[in-house]
């Protein structure tokens, strides 16, 4: 699936990939800037979380729940120096878990990650939109 949008349709975007049904661990892959957060910001509210939602960068891991109970796992590892760190946090445990894994910069765990998962790439277009990928 191939989109192109602008931030003012970002929550249709949003509803499209929730509709597709992609696998729960979902990876965000694109430059710095090209908006993988403010996207997941949209997929959680989409998902039903009412809480504030912001870049676990620190943290490596936010948790959120939606109004239906489901959770969703947001994490960001550009700060990852080894995988071990990825694995010291208990990585598996969220990955196998069967909620929602929103994982940046995943590259950083690439030997950890499950058999299955789906892919979103955000790649920056002139005008200041954006063409999404779903893989």
């Amino acid at each position: 699936m191939e989109i192109t949008f602008s931030l003012e349709e970002i929550q249709n975007v949003a509803e499209l990939i929730v509709a597709a049904k992609p696998n729960k661990v979902l990876l965000f892959n694109g430059e710095m800037g090209a908006g993988k957060t403010t996207f997941i910001k949209q997929l959680c509210k989409t998902l039903g979380v009412t809480g504030a939602t912001s870049s676990p960068t620190f943290s490596l891991v936010n948790e959120y729940e939606t109004t239906d109970n489901q959770i969703v796992y947001h994490f960001d590892f550009y700060r990852l120096k080894k995988e071990t760190e990825a694995l010291d946090m208990g990585i598996d445990d969220y990955l196998y878990s069967g909620h929602w894994c929103f994982i940046e910069w995943a590259e950083n765990i690439a030997n950890l990650l499950p058999e299955k998962y789906s892919t979103i790439t955000i790649e920056v277009l002139p005008d200041n939109k954006r063409l999404l990928k779903l893989n």
